[in-house]
């Protein structure tokens, strides 16, 4: 009788150790996973902020490189951040810290589009609040923040 008692405790620990394994692969994973649920006017605000990144930026006795330098947003007004590209020589965005937003991603032009050319463009969105330093990957003298803040409206 003894032997069945520990049958029984092996079968019923197998099958509790399976619903486990399935609760967290099925239900557990996903969930945490998942993005997270914003409104609408964080995701697409309805303004946009446009950092230049100046003739000559490649060159460090220049001087001028992100104009501005520290740039102030406000999440679901104007978190949409656009950096244009006025110099001849491509150039990255690239987060100090590996900074991975939620929604959209790394903060990171190698990860999305590679260099930013001449007369291109680069946008990211925001959905958190913070402050993001970065800089240019091939010319690291170009240095910049954004501070992202809550909206009190």
């Amino acid at each position: 009788m003894a032997s069945n008692a520990g049958g029984i405790s092996i079968v019923a620990f197998v099958i509790a150790v399976g619903v486990s394994i399935g609760y967290y692969q099925y239900v557990y994973i996903p969930e945490v996973n998942a993005k997270p649920h914003l409104p609408e006017e964080v995701l697409n605000p309805p303004e946009t902020l446009t950092i230049k990144i100046a003739p000559g930026s490649s060159v460090e006795s220049n001087g001028k490189f992100f104009e501005p330098k520290h740039v102030r947003s406000t999440i679901g007004i104007d978190n949409h951040i656009i950096w244009q590209n006025d110099d001849e020589v491509a150039h990255t965005v690239t987060s100090d810290d590996g900074y991975v937003d939620a929604i959209n991603g790394p903060f990171n032009t190698i990860d999305s589009i590679g260099l930013v050319a001449g007369g291109e463009t680069y946008e990211f969105t925001f959905t958190k609040v913070g402050t993001y330093a970065y800089h240019c990957e091939p010319h690291p003298w170009m240095q910049a923040e954004i501070e992202v803040i809550e909206n009190f409206a």
